[in-house]
């Protein structure tokens, strides 16, 4: 496991605003008082990358407007982030613009420094941060840089759940599935729908900070990142264009949602996932508006029970697996279940490469390959049957969750995820589901999926013409 966190409490900050911190979505990293001479407070921006619901930018403005200072927001880029293409670089730098508009409405000001300049502990002490308030994210490398920075940081540090309705540190444990967490989810849902206004801070900042002009910034050509995976146009980056994708879901597409969410060849899911994993759109601001939306109650719930209790499950199993990466952190029984088959014959093989490039003789596996290459999303039923497959035609189950994984995470804009880790887990390695029986060669007993019983839940064939008139050169439908 992790090494836990020093306990420290609301007591341990500046009593002039421990109120303000005692909350269930704070984490205090760093204690003691804040300095007498701050001239800011600091939002340090990672992963919550709009200017509406998100209750760090919330949490900042609440501390600026009590000391008397105004909030800045810094955004620090760097390259070699883990597994990011270029695919994924240039999302997030499209969607700057759209941030630093939103935080300005909010009187909050933006100061964005690439690699080599994007150390926080550094700006904090040169802008002079009363407190730095930062976002959370589970993930392994996120989390040690915000260790690194509490412990260089010469003021208070706290980090503030943004990115799950209720904080995943509420819930002590690693769920053992959905129905273990749901009952418990189910009770505190409805206080955590809330949503506070959004308030202005109070006074501007007007200190000369250096900082990139967030409308003209690109992707370095200096920056060691994959370029292999280049952009896709399916989605327009940014907070506005996440709240009008939104919107558009909930007039046009929820309705009907229950009955045909497994059809990846109708227009129905919400596609909402590449904003919700840089951070473009907030998870309370989709329930709530789900919840308004006119439309049988069979819908809003089908969709708030995949997107609530099902994606905050995924957190929950990466902030409580340390080896949520790897098949090793799926559960015993599978694991056992596999290597009883480990040596059993594959009808076909194939590498890496040969997967890569959708060389299979599978049409709608290629098909679902496909979608994702030219896309950068690939429809939740379908890539439970991919993630399968890989699996069935790889020599080892192990081989098989690392080729799913790393193409998952290249050519997902929504890549990089809990959902990614968990939704994998779960078709290779029997995660949050229960042992199959009789026992199945290669997959023992974890679930299977067959090519002649998945084509038949949808219509196969309109599925892979849709793919077929993917674009290469616009990536549109």
């Amino acid at each position: 496991m992790a090494i836990p966190l020093p306990s420290l409490g609301p007591e341990d900050v500046d009593p002039r605003y421990r109120d303000l911190v005692a909350d269930s979505r704070t984490t205090i990293r760093r204690a003691g008082p804040s300095p007498s001479d701050a001239r800011c407070v600091l939002l340090w921006i990672q992963r919550a990358q709009r200017g509406r619901d998100n209750p760090a930018l919330d949490m900042a403005i609440a501390l600026g407007n009590r000391l008397g200072l105004p909030v800045v927001a810094f955004l620090g880029l760097m390259p070699r982030y883990p597994r990011a293409t270029l695919r994924a670089y240039e999302f997030l730098f499209a969607g700057i613009p759209e941030l630093a508009a939103d935080l300005e409405q909010r009187n909050v000001r933006l100061v964005v420094r690439p690699f080599p300049d994007h150390h926080v502990a550094l700006f904090a002490k040169e802008a002079g941060a009363a407190v730095i308030v930062g976002d959370e994210n589970p993930l392994r490398d996120p989390e040690s840089w915000r260790r690194s920075v509490a412990s260089r940081a010469a003021m208070p540090v706290v980090t503030v759940e943004t990115e799950c309705l209720i904080p995943p540190m509420l819930f002590a444990k690693q769920e053992f599935a959905a129905r273990t967490l749901r009952p418990k989810y189910h009770r505190l849902s409805e206080s955590h729908l809330v949503r506070s206004p959004d308030v202005r801070a109070k006074i501007k900042c007007v200190a000369p900070l250096r900082g990139e002009d967030p409308t003209t910034l690109k992707v370095p050509g200096s920056w060691r990142v994959d370029r292999s995976v280049g952009p896709v146009s399916t989605f327009a980056s940014g907070p506005r264009s996440a709240r009008a994708a939104l919107l558009e879901f909930v007039k046009h597409r929820l309705h009907g949602y229950a009955e045909n969410r497994n059809h990846p060849d109708l227009p129905v899911t919400s596609r909402l996932s590449p904003w919700l994993h840089f951070g473009h759109l907030g998870p309370r601001e989709v329930a709530c508006a789900v919840n308004k939306a006119d439309v049988p109650i069979a819908d809003r719930d089908a969709f708030l029970e995949e997107f609530l209790v099902r994606r905050e499950l995924a957190y929950n199993y990466v902030l409580h697996q340390p080896r949520y990466d790897e098949l090793g952190g799926c559960p015993t029984w599978a694991l056992k279940s596999l290597d009883a088959h480990r040596n059993d014959v594959r009808p076909y093989l194939y590498d890496a490469e040969q997967l890569r490039n959708a060389g299979t003789h599978d049409d709608l596996w290629n098909a679902a390959q496909r979608e994702m290459v030219l896309s950068g999303h690939m429809h939740g039923y379908i890539r439970m049957y991919w993630a399968k497959k890989i699996l069935e035609w790889s020599k080892t189950p192990e081989a098989a969750f690392d080729i799913a994984l790393a193409m998952n995470d290249a050519f997902e804009i929504d890549g990089r995820d809990p959902n990614g880790f968990t939704g994998i887990a779960w078709a290779i390695g029997g995660l949050h589901d229960r042992p199959w029986a009789p026992a199945r060669p290669i997959f023992g007993m974890v679930r299977f999926m067959s090519y002649a019983s998945t084509g038949r839940k949808f219509n196969k064939k309109a599925y892979i013409a849709r793919v077929d008139a993917l674009d290469p050169a616009t990536n549109l439908f």
